[in-house]
């Protein structure tokens, strides 16, 4: 219970009426002058009356020897009720207000003899358990608006948590201990169970005391906002009370959320802490709620994440081991029901509440709107979110090696601290401060996350450097060990703690504790801080202006080794040889999509590289294609992500993409952007404009960021509906999805159980290991096709502008997978020599071959999986037509039926029967009142599926026509 202040004593003395108090105990005064007189009720004074009053002074005393009673109104009411000083100040002031003012009675009469008065109960008795903590949690709150409740008041303002808004809307109260000045007394029944009540809910501990005693108090509700838990934070001196002890929960269960209004949000902030969640919903972001600490983020307030169907978390936990520790737990669990979450770079050692004081609200604003996109655990380590950082916030990041392929503008650099500056003095020249590592100085060691300086005898670890994201902080985790010997023997001694060591305050502090710890002197500690500052500074410069774009990394091959790839690279069979190898590496069937996605990729070295689409029904196989793919050429060519943010691209290094493969695990990940890549597929290049802050003068400017092409795209989608706009620019591959396929999958995967399948299995990492170097030997090259005036290509649609555009880019790809098996075509133009590689015959027929299947789909106004379905209900009639003897009108089938034939889903069927009767493919026939829904084919099922038709021209007449030209 917070004491009583002078203040407050002094100003219920001059507001209380001591003559209407004490003739309200039946004690009967007379006034004699400026003084009053009566019986003394503290000892047997029935004769002479030896009660003096002084009303003016506020005092009374009793004039009998022995008795010698004085004080004043309050001290007056503790004696004669019998009850504590605070009890007796509660009942003046009636909870806060007073009870016999200086107006109570100008003439007061005499007053009848009472029993001692009792506090008005804010409970009520035989209410139920949450009406019972509503009461309770109603009559803190009404503490924390008395005069009484200062404290508590100015505990919250020194928390930035200052305004009667925030303690109206979260109900804040105070647990002064007065609660049982107001209950009945224990020695009666209904004391008693009231008392027992309390105990069962946790309000009160066994030895009879209020559990929250000296706390501000927070209602935790429930989503109805029933009341399921009371936190407390107690207000006394962090001297005073223990760590552990300073945050308290009702000895029941952890139960509720704070502001469960946030969950109509589809993006919320999460904390650790009550006061942390307070600090976001004080500075405006009202979309916040908490855990119950780093250990307990509770399945209640899981589950009502999920049912809200929050779409993205940002993790606010504090910035130590701890927070670190659940942040990581939080995230893995929230993102195993699909919320994206974000981490918020808060300072090594601080928390929201401490950063929003130290920084104000603004700063913690940017805060989230920067904070760091954590990428899931199950996510492979190649596979990872493409987060953008917009240049005036990439110095708050935690990490600065996460974003390692962004540009990055450096902070303005800190002024240089008085110590450091002591230290270049005693050196004897500015040079010395200028190059800040003097030779003959120790030099600082890095081990896992933390740095070593050894001085003598004396070592001084430093942990969280690279945390500080700007030169402006230097904020570290710094112990000093020292080893001495002494008559004892050998000793150690140490001292740890956190500081910025800009910050002269905090180097002194650090000084004189380390000082009271190792017994050494205050100069010596103080001559290694400045050593240490000097490396420190030189560390911290080097890691922030290291170049964040870096080359690609080079593969020397030995001789061996590129004797191979050329072997492979020079083979007649080329192509045959390459599907050959996806065989046995472990790949059946999709010859076609193999090879064509395996040129797709190849041409990323070209001015105008392909892209693809592999599309397919969940769990068909269109991640192992793109995998198999993908294996085949090298990890340094290949930039992957699983998800990529609108802007993302942006900021990637100049030349991170050029000539590599950009892969996309699924294509609505890459939705936010899809124009990026439309725009770096058709130009070549990507360039914005955005503002960041200028290195020298610190104000904003306009940075331009370029990053440039060719590069190949592959993404996989489920969806039936692509964007047109993708479509039209990538060849669409489409997963087989036979029985024959899945047949020869399981074949496979029973296979890879035996012995000779593990023995195939080590065998294939050579064959990975041969195709890749062989990718590594291509060289980006100009291709030149003397046949290009001759060639044929359908021109029924717009649409095949581009299509055609593809065809003539397979034709380059394949001549350029075989760069070393032609000589090349060499130009002069303006005294620039201008080499080509020439595009043969054979070239255009192995394009030939896969074009009509990769490009003849585009042109099909169904999707490949309708056209399947519509396949398969052609051979359903036509099997229905034969066994029933009927027409085709009269063959009429069922969902079910098709399902059956097919093999494929409830979900499947509905999907794609519903495009086929848009298209008027297939019209409904009944299914009213009960009776099963019927469909009819409205094509003829006799009819055989078309083949592609691209209009391509054959390769034995081209070579015809070329002859005759020729002659």
């Amino acid at each position: 219970m917070p004491r009583l202040t002078e203040e407050e004593i002094a100003q219920v003395k001059a507001s209380t009426d001591l003559i209407a108090l004490i003739q309200s105990r039946g004690i009967a005064l007379k006034q004699k002058g400026a003084n009053w007189t009566g019986l003394c009720p503290f000892h047997d004074d029935t004769k002479t009356p030896n009660l003096i009053v002084t009303p003016g002074k506020g005092l009374f005393r009793c004039m009998a020897a022995g008795c010698e009673k004085s004080g004043n109104a309050i001290q007056f009411v503790q004696w004669h009720d019998g009850v504590s000083f605070r009890h007796a100040f509660e009942l003046l002031t009636q909870g806060g207000k007073a009870a016999f003012t200086a107006s109570a009675s100008k003439h007061p009469g005499k007053a009848k003899r009472e029993t001692v008065p009792r506090l008005e109960c804010p409970l009520e008795r035989e209410a139920d358990d949450a009406k019972v903590l509503e009461q309770v949690a109603s009559y803190y709150q009404e503490r924390i608006m008395l005069p009484a409740g200062q404290v508590a008041r100015d505990y919250l303002a020194s928390r930035g948590l200052d305004g009667e808004g925030l303690i109206e809307h979260f109900g804040i109260g105070l647990s002064d201990r007065t609660l049982g000045l107001r209950l009945p007394h224990k020695n009666r029944k209904a004391g008693a169970e009231l008392r027992g009540q309390l105990q069962q809910l946790g309000v009160y501990r066994k030895t009879g005391r209020e559990h929250l005693n000296g706390c501000v108090v927070v209602p935790v509700r429930d989503e109805k906002g029933n009341i399921r838990q009371l936190y407390g934070r107690r207000i006394a001196s962090n001297s005073d009370v223990p760590k552990d002890n300073r945050h308290l929960y009702l000895a029941r269960p952890l139960a509720g959320m704070i502001n469960a209004e946030a969950l109509k949000n589809r993006e919320i902030i999460l904390t650790e802490s009550i006061l942390d969640a307070l600090t976001f919903y004080r500075h405006g972001m009202e979309a916040v709620t908490c855990t119950f600490g780093t250990a307990n983020f509770s399945d209640e307030l899981f589950d009502a994440l999920r049912a809200a169907k929050i779409e993205s978390v940002k993790l606010a936990f504090d910035g130590d081991e701890a927070g670190e520790k659940a942040s990581a737990k939080a995230a893995e669990r929230l993102q195993a029901i699909g919320i994206d979450c974000h981490r918020l770079a808060l300072p090594w050692g601080s928390d929201a509440n401490s950063y929003a004081l130290d920084q104000g609200g603004e700063a913690l604003r940017h805060l989230v709107r920067t904070a760091e996109w954590v990428a899931p655990k199950t996510t492979p380590s190649k596979v990872t979110q493409a987060e953008p950082q917009s240049p005036s916030s990439q110095e708050n990041l935690r990490d600065p090696s996460a974003t390692s392929a962004a540009p990055r503008l450096n902070p303005k650099p800190a002024p240089a601290s008085s110590l450091a500056a002591d230290l270049a003095a005693s050196n004897g020249s500015a040079e010395v401060a200028k190059e800040r590592k003097p030779t003959s100085e120790p030099t600082l060691i890095r081990k896992g996350d933390c740095h070593e300086l050894a001085l003598g005898p004396r070592t001084y670890r430093i942990g969280g450097l690279d945390k500080n994201n700007s030169l402006e902080v230097l904020k570290v985790t710094l112990r000093l060990s020292y080893l001495f010997k002494d008559n004892m023997g050998e000793g150690s001694a140490f001292h740890v703690d956190s500081l910025d060591l800009y910050r002269d305050s905090e180097r002194r502090r650090f000084i004189e504790r380390a000082a009271e710890e190792t017994l050494l002197e205050k100069d010596l500690i103080k001559r290694d801080l400045g050593k240490l500052l000097l490396l420190l500074e030189t560390a911290q410069e080097d890691r922030l202006n290291a170049p964040l774009e870096t080359e690609s990394e080079i593969v020397e091959l030995t001789a061996e080794e590129e004797r191979e790839a050329l072997q492979l690279l020079r083979a007649p069979d080329l192509l045959d040889q390459i599907i050959a190898n996806y065989d046995a590496a472990g790949v059946v069937g999709e010859q076609t999509n193999l090879l064509a996605a395996y040129l797709a990729c190849a041409s990323r070295k070209l001015a105008k590289p392909l892209a693809i689409i592999i599309q397919s029904t969940s769990a068909a196989g269109k991640s192992t294609l793109m995998e198999a793919v993908l294996s085949f050429f090298p990890g340094e060519d290949q930039v992957k992500y699983s998800a990529m943010t609108g802007q993302s691209l942006y900021y990637l290094g100049e030349s991170n993409l050029k000539h590599k493969i950009l892969a996309i695990v699924e294509e609505e990940g890459a939705e936010k952007a899809s124009y990026a890549l439309k725009l770096l597929q058709s130009e070549g290049e990507l360039t914005i404009a955005s503002t960041g802050k200028d290195p020298n003068s610190g104000r904003m400017e306009t940075q331009e960021y370029h990053v440039e092409g060719p590069v190949a795209i592959v993404l996989t989608t489920t969806s039936i509906d692509i964007d047109e706009e993708l479509m039209n620019r990538c060849l669409v591959l489409t997963v087989d999805e036979s029985t024959a396929q899945t047949e020869r999958i399981h074949a496979l995967q029973r296979e890879a159980r035996t012995i000779e399948g593990i023995l195939a299995a080590e065998e294939r990492k050579d064959i990975l290991r041969l195709m890749q170097n062989a990718q590594r030997l291509l060289k980006p090259w100009k291709i030149a096709n003397p046949y290009a005036r001759e060639l044929t290509f359908t021109s029924g649609r717009t649409r095949t502008r581009r299509d055609h555009e593809k065809y003539l880019t397979l034709i380059d790809s394949i001549a350029l997978l075989h760069q070393h098996q032609r000589e090349p075509i060499t130009h002069t133009v303006g005294g620039r020599e201008v080499k080509m590689l020439p595009v043969t015959l054979a070239d255009i027929e192995a394009a030939n071959r896969i074009a009509p299947e990769v490009l003849g789909r585009s042109l099909d106004e169904l999707p490949p999986q309708t056209r399947r379905l519509l396949d398969s209900a052609k051979v359903l009639v036509v099997r229905m037509m034969a066994a029933g003897q009927m027409g085709q009108g009269s063959a009429l089938f069922s969902r079910r039926e098709l399902r059956e034939a097919t093999g494929w889903s409830a979900m499947q069927i509905r999907r794609h029967l519903e495009r086929l009767i848009e298209l008027e493919y297939v019209a409904v026939r009944g299914g009213r009142n009960g009776v099963t829904m019927k469909y009819e084919l409205l094509v003829d099922a006799q009819e055989k599926a078309e083949s592609y038709r691209v209009g391509l021209i054959d390769t034995a007449k081209l070579k015809a026509q070329t002859t005759k030209k020729a002659s």
